[in-house]
């Protein structure tokens, strides 16, 4: 058996799609009894002007391609993620900021980390191999379309990724706790950056440690042994290299 077809649902997602030109589509399906919604009749036209075939159907079609009732009405049944080379990511006009996400195995984490991510203004997100297409939809949706907008590229390992930025003149950072481990806001986080942010069950890989150029720990405001989660760690360090270089 083939691959199942992606699906992405709600208005921000496909309207990202369509305007990021993020994945093919190939088919968009609106309730029928949403004919005169003002936002979906605008979603119907951006897509018709990029040549989309748009039905208007029943919401049993709709619910047949969709999980829960977060869709809003609307369903688009698309191709597979456009993905873009590593060296595409890299900036030429500023210094970069990019960030890998590895071993998240959630996709709603996966997809509000991105959205972090992208409102912080990184440039582009690596991710390791594997298949989300069954996962589109839900980290469309968590990532408020931003996973369709960000531009990504895909390594085979963390270390790889980290190696090629290197050689492109790139700090390599990633967070854990060691002897060594430098205050996320008493360091330069300003210059050229690659950053790594693990999952919560497996973290950061060992290889990758000890290759970073720098360690990153966040303070805590009390003693508390446990670490963040995924999206909370994200967030922080994304904001703090977004406020950094606003001083710039």
């Amino acid at each position: 058996m083939g691959e199942p077809t992606p699906t992405l649902e709600g208005f921000l997602s496909i309207l990202a799609t369509i305007e990021s030109n993020s994945r093919p589509i190939h088919r968009l399906y609106i309730d029928e009894k949403k004919r005169f919604d003002k936002r979906l009749g605008y979603l119907r036209h951006t897509a018709e002007r990029s040549e989309i075939s748009v039905e208007y159907v029943s919401k049993d079609i709709i619910s047949k391609h969709t999980d829960g009732n977060s869709h809003g009405g609307v369903v688009a049944l698309c191709g597979t993620r456009h993905f873009v080379e590593l060296a595409d990511l890299i900036p030429s006009d500023k210094p970069p900021f990019l960030a890998m996400l590895d071993g998240i195995e959630d996709p709603f984490n996966f997809g509000y980390a991105i959205r972090a991510l992208y409102a912080a203004g990184v440039d582009g997100v690596v991710v390791r191999p594997r298949n989300w297409t069954t996962a589109a939809s839900v980290v469309g949706r968590s990532s408020a379309g931003a996973s369709e907008r960000i531009p990504m590229a895909i390594a085979k390992t963390a270390v790889d990724a980290g190696a090629f930025f290197r050689d492109n003149g790139l700090l390599i950072a990633t967070t854990a706790k060691a002897d060594n481990s430098q205050s996320l806001f008493d360091t330069n986080l300003a210059q050229p950056l690659f950053i790594l942010i693990g999952g919560e069950r497996r973290g950061v890989t060992r290889s990758f440690v000890e290759a970073a150029d720098i360690l990153l720990e966040i303070p805590y405001g009390r003693e508390f042994d446990q670490s963040l989660g995924t999206v909370s760690a994200t967030s922080t360090i994304a904001f703090e290299i977004y406020r950094q270089r606003q001083l710039l």
